[in-house]
C-alpha cells in the first residue's frame, strides 16, 4: 500500500479548533455569539443520530445551538413558518432543515425558503447559482471538506485534471464548480458516462459520490492520482456490518498518491464545514472580516 493516507478526522478536529478560537474571539470583541438552528422534521434513526452530534458539536465550538424538532405529520405551512420565524430571527446566523423530508413536504420549496445567507447546507438556488458564477456563496458543507482535504494534500490545484464521479446537487455539481474555481480541468462522469474506467484513469483528482459500493476499482485509479473518496455505504460482510466507500480502498491505495479513508475520511469533515458556514454567516451578516482557511 502506497498512498498517503489522509486524515480527514484529524484535519476535521482542527477545522472545529479553529471555529472555537475564532468563535470567541467574536465573543470578546463584539459580544456576538454565532447561532445555528438545525430543523428535524419526523424520526428517521440516521438523521436523529446526525442532528444529535451536530448540536453536541456546536456547542462544543462555543456556539448556540438552536434544536427543532417537528412530527413527521406536520404540515409544511407549518414548516414554512418557523423558517420564516428563524429567518427574522438575529440570534440564529445558520439555518438548516435536516433531509430527507415527509414525503408530502417539497423538500425544494422549503430549501428555497430558507434565507440565502443564512442557508449553511449552501443548497438554496441562489446560492448554487452565485457559487456557479463564480461569486461569493455559502458552499455546501461536503465538498467545502473535501476541497480542504485537496488543497492541504496538493496545495496549488490551478491544472490539474480533476474527475467528479456523481452528478448530484448535494456533492457532485457543487465539488466540479469549485474545482473549476480552482482552475482545475473538470468532468463530471455519471452513470451513462462512457468508457468511465477510462475516463478516471485520466484524473490527477478522483472524486467519487455515486452512492456504490466500491464501485471504483484500484486500476481505475491514476498512478500517484489523488483519490476523495465521498462514498459511505453499509455492506452486511463476514458476518458484520462494514462502512465501505465508492472506491475499492485496498486496491486504489496500492496506486494512488494519496487517498480518503472510509471512515475517518470526508465524513468528518461534513459537520466541521457546517461549522464554518455558520462562523461564516455571522461574520458577513456583521460586515467583519471572513475567517482564512474555512472558506472557499
Amino acid at each position: 500500500m502506497g498512498a498517503r493516507i489522509i486524515d480527514g478526522k484529524g484535519f476535521a478536529s482542527g477545522v472545529r479548533g479553529r471555529v472555537a478560537e475564532a468563535v470567541a474571539r467574536l465573543k470578546a470583541a463584539h459580544g456576538i455569539t454565532p447561532g445555528l438552528a438545525v430543523v428535524l422534521v419526523g424520526e428517521d434513526p440516521a438523521s436523529q443520530v446526525y442532528v444529535r452530534n451536530k448540536g453536541v458539536q456546536t456547542r462544543e465550538a462555543g456556539m448556540a445551538s438552536f434544536e427543532h424538532k417537528l412530527p413527521a405529520e406536520t404540515p409544511q405551512a407549518e414548516l414554512l413558518a418557523l423558517i420564516a420565524r428563524l429567518n427574522a430571527d438575529p440570534a440564529v446566523h445558520g439555518i438548516l432543515v435536516q433531509l430527507p423530508l415527509p414525503g408530502h413536504m417539497d423538500a425544494e420549496a422549503v430549501i428555497n425558503a430558507i434565507d440565502p445567507r443564512k442557508d449553511v447546507d449552501g443548497f438554496h438556488v441562489l446560492n448554487v447559482g452565485l457559487l456557479g458564477t463564480g461569486q461569493k456563496a455559502m458552499v455546501p458543507c461536503t465538498p467545502l471538506g473535501c476541497l480542504m482535504l485537496l488543497r492541504d494534500a496538493l496545495g496549488d490545484l490551478a491544472g490539474l485534471n480533476a474527475v467528479v464521479v456523481g452528478r448530484s446537487n448535494i456533492v457532485g455539481k457543487p465539488m466540479a464548480q469549485l474545482l473549476l474555481n480552482e482552475s482545475c480541468t473538470v468532468t463530471i462522469a455519471h452513470s451513462r458516462t462512457r468508457d468511465l474506467a477510462g475516463l478516471c484513469r485520466s484524473a490527477d483528482i478522483l472524486v467519487a459520490a455515486v452512492g456504490r459500493p466500491r464501485m471504483i476499482r484500484g486500476d481505475w485509479v491514476k498512478p500517484g492520482a489523488t483519490v476523495i473518496d465521498v462514498g459511505i455505504n453499509r455492506i452486511e460482510e463476514e458476518g458484520r456490518t462494514r462502512l465501505v466507500g465508492d472506491v475499492d480502498f485496498e486496491g486504489a491505495a496500492g496506486v494512488a498518491g494519496a487517498i480518503t479513508p472510509v471512515p475517518g475520511g470526508v465524513g468528518p469533515m461534513t459537520i466541521a464545514c457546517l461549522l464554518a458556514n455558520t462562523l461564516t454567516a455571522c461574520c458577513r451578516a456583521n460586515g467583519w472580516p471572513e475567517p482564512e482557511g474555512l472558506t472557499a
